[in-house]
């Protein structure tokens, strides 16, 4: 008989219970200007700002149709610029504003204590192998919508 096996269903379990966890922190902060998914991107660009919308969409793991509109709310609040090539008006670069930049320490606060409630009772070796083996699931599914795997 097949190992039965429950991965991919508590994987998006833990996926919607965390994202309701992190909007209530995010409002515990103080933070309103964004709600989590937006934070997402915000994130990306913290990490690396002024990047093409090919690259941020990689990086978040957003479809580009979904980044788009949360996009044009980023910028209709004020939190980011579309920047648009001088040569080649198609290539569009995302980058930060000032408000945006002054949200990074509230929002890395709320991202650290999202943390210490992910891995509450485990021990540094448990989070190092855990974030392994995402990594290889990821990897799986990535190659696997590529159509290599």
């Amino acid at each position: 008989m097949p190992l039965k096996t429950n991965g991919g269903f508590l994987i998006g379990k833990i996926k919607q219970i965390q994202g309701r966890v992190f909007e209530k922190m995010l409002s515990e902060y103080g933070i309103s200007e964004f709600n989590g998914a937006q934070g997402r991107i915000l994130f990306v660009l913290w990490e690396k700002d002024g990047i093409p919308i090919t690259e941020l969409s990689e990086k978040t793991g957003l479809a580009k149709t979904t980044l788009t509109g949360m996009l044009d709310r980023l910028e209709l609040s004020g939190h980011i610029l579309r920047n648009y090539g001088q040569k080649d008006r198609r290539t569009v670069k995302i980058k930060l504003t000032e408000k945006s930049l002054g949200l990074r320490d509230k929002y890395e606060a709320v991202s650290e204590e999202m943390n210490k409630v992910f891995y509450r009772g485990f021990n540094e070796d448990e989070i190092l192998d855990f974030e392994n083996r995402l990594g290889k699931i990821l990897e799986n599914l990535v190659k696997k919508e590529k159509g290599n795997g």
